[in-house]
């Protein structure tokens, strides 16, 4: 199997929407998934084995997200569900939001999402979070650590390092 291939396993049935545009990969580069319109998305195996963003989005996930999202972005009573944000949501907006924040303000609800976009923990991690989510949200990886994960790419830690500032 080619590992430039996105085999999703487990991944719902999907009809030829945009929604299989936002999910399917389409290319390689680097260690990093990417669908024909160029959008971040993940690589499971046949055995499981996730790409090395999906697996590093699950850690960010939890270390920055979680305690107002739920753990694997399943919700709470504090903020909602985001599992899904990856998959309904346009990758833009996905980044337009962590990065600016969103205001819900109403009658029935207050719900602030505040601004991570001078947090280095967040943005130099938001395509892994938002892979890890989009994973997730199809039904391609279950809740939990992924038990095996691709090995990191040099490109993918220079990045990091470039990012981190190290």
């Amino acid at each position: 199997m080619s590992i430039g291939l996105a085999l999703c396993v487990g991944l719902p049935a999907l009809a030829q929407d945009e929604e299989a545009d936002n999910v399917t990969a389409a290319y390689e580069e680097n260690g990093r998934y990417f669908t024909e319109d160029d959008i971040p998305t993940f690589n499971v195996a046949e055995d499981g084995t996730v790409d090395w963003l999906t697996f590093s989005g699950f850690r960010r996930y939890h270390a920055e997200c979680h305690v107002c999202h739920g753990p694997d972005g399943e919700g709470s009573s504090y903020a909602p569900a985001l599992k899904n944000s990856a998959v309904d949501m346009d990758y833009y907006d996905f980044v337009d939001v962590v990065v600016n924040g969103r205001q819900n303000v109403n009658a029935s609800s207050n719900q602030v999402m505040p601004s991570f976009g001078d947090n280095p923990n967040v943005m130099c991690y938001l395509d892994d979070i938002y892979v890890y989510l989009k994973a997730h949200g199809t039904g391609a990886i279950g809740r939990g650590r992924p038990a095996q994960k691709e090995a990191k790419s040099d490109t993918i830690q220079e990045d990091e390092n470039a990012c981190m500032g190290s």
